[in-house]
C-alpha cells in the first residue's frame, strides 16, 4: 500500500502569534511593529524553530512572549551579547533583538557598538520613543535636550544620542529607519534588514501614549507627513511634499530644500545611493535643528549598506582551518598544560 506524503501548509501571520496576552498598554507602538513582524516572517522562508527573537529589558522587551519562535528575554542592555554567542553557536538560525533607546543605548549602549563593528549577522530592531516607558517615564539617551520628565523636572540638559549617527561610528553594515505607524513601509524595511547579510541596525519610531505621546507625530499624521518626512530610495531622487514639488539637493556637503516649481527638476536633486558613505553620514544628522538653515525633512528607509564578511563566518572558517590542520582539539590536553597556576 502506497502513502502519498501530505505537504506542509504555508506558514500565516497567526502561525507567529502566541496563546499570551499581549500586555502593552492599549495604543502603544509596539502592537503595531509586533504586527507587522508577524505579517512579513511566513515570506521569509525560515521555519519557525531555526527563528529566535532575543530582548533585553523594557517595554519592548516583552516582544519574545507573543512570537510564536524560539525566544529569550533576556537582562538589560545585554540582549545583542547574548544574540552574538547564540549566532557564533548556530549560525544557521535567524536571530532578531529587540531592544528599545534605553536598553540599547544606555546599559547596552557598549554592547551595540560592538556588535555592529564585529558585523554578526543578526536583525536589531531599536524601538525608539524618547523615553523610559516601563520605569514610568523618566528621560532616556534619545529625550531631546530640556525634555522635562520625572527624572528631569527642570529639563534634560543632557545632549541626546542620534542612534543613526551612532550606528554609522560603529561601522555598522546596514542602517535603516521606519515608524510605527506607517506599516507598508516598515514591513518593507524588515524584509531588508532580514536579506542583509551581516548585522542590520533599523530604528523604528515607536510613540508611547503614555509618557511621549505625539513625540513623532509630524511624521505619522496624514497633514503634516508629506512636508515633515521623505522616504530615501536608491538610485532615486530626494522628493518629497504633498504634491511631489519639493526635493533637496547638496550645495557642496550642505542639504538645502528647494522647490520644483521654482526653475529646479529633479536632475539637479541629491540621488540616493545606499552605499555612499558620506552621504548617508548627512542623512543621519538631517534633523529638524534649528541651527541648520531652512527646514528639512526626516529621512525614513534604508540610509546604508555595503558588504563586509562576518563575524560568525570568519570564525567558523577559522575553526575548521584549524581543525584540518591541528586535528580535533583536546580538552584535558589544553586543562593540564603549561598555562597553569599553582595558589599556595
Amino acid at each position: 500500500m502506497s502513502t502519498t506524503a501530505i505537504p506542509p501548509q504555508p506558514l500565516t501571520a497567526k502561525d507567529f502569534a502566541t496563546d499570551q496576552e499581549v500586555r502593552w498598554c492599549p495604543g502603544c507602538g509596539d502592537y503595531s511593529i509586533l504586527k507587522q513582524v508577524q505579517t512579513i516572517m511566513p515570506g521569509l522562508g525560515i521555519p519557525r524553530e531555526n527563528i529566535v527573537i532575543v530582548s533585553g529589558i523594557g517595554c519592548s522587551s516583552r516582544f519574545p512572549y507573543y512570537m510564536n519562535t524560539f525566544g529569550m528575554h533576556s537582562i538589560h542592555g545585554r540582549a545583542t551579547a547574548i544574540a552574538s554567542g547564540l549566532k557564533a553557536t548556530r549560525p544557521e538560525l535567524s536571530v532578531w533583538i529587540v531592544t528599545g533607546d534605553g536598553d540599547g543605548l544606555s546599559i547596552g549602549g557598549n554592547h551595540t557598538i560592538h556588535l555592529l563593528r564585529r558585523n554578526f549577522d543578526v536583525n536589531i530592531m531599536l524601538f525608539n520613543n524618547q523615553i523610559y516607558g516601563l520605569t514610568k517615564g523618566q528621560y532616556s539617551p534619545t529625550s531631546e535636550t530640556n525634555k522635562v520628565t520625572k527624572s528631569t523636572p527642570f529639563g534634560s540638559i543632557d545632549h541626546p544620542f542620534n542612534p543613526m549617527a551612532l550606528a554609522m561610528g560603529a561601522d555598522a553594515t546596514f542602517i535603516a529607519r521606519s515608524m510605527d505607524r506607517d506599516p507598508k513601509h516598515l514591513q518593507e524595511m524588515l524584509k531588508r534588514s532580514h536579506a542583509h547579510k551581516g548585522a542590520s541596525f533599523l530604528e523604528i519610531y515607536q510613540n508611547c501614549n503614555i509618557f511621549n505621546d505625539g513625540a513623532f507625530e509630524v511624521f505619522t499624521e496624514k497633514s503634516s507627513k508629506p512636508e515633515e518626512a521623505i522616504f530615501v530610495e536608491h538610485g532615486q531622487p530626494l522628493v518629497f511634499g504633498a504634491q511631489k514639488n519639493k526635493g533637496v539637493r547638496l550645495d557642496g556637503h550642505r542639504p538645502v530644500v528647494v522647490n520644483l516649481d521654482e526653475g529646479f527638476s529633479t536632475s539637479d536633486l541629491w540621488i540616493h545611493d545606499e552605499q555612499d558613505f558620506g552621504k548617508a553620514q548627512i542623512l543621519t544628522r538631517m534633523f529638524d535643528d534649528p541651527r541648520i538653515e531652512g527646514h528639512l525633512p526626516r529621512p525614513f528607509g534604508v540610509f546604508y549598506q555595503i558588504f563586509r564578511p562576518t563575524y560568525d563566518d570568519i570564525m567558523l572558517s577559522q575553526l575548521q582551518d584549524a581543525a584540518a590542520k591541528r586535528g580535533p582539539g583536546n580538552l584535558d590536553k589544553l586543562l593540564a598544560g603549561n598555562e597553569t597556576w599553582t595558589i599556595s
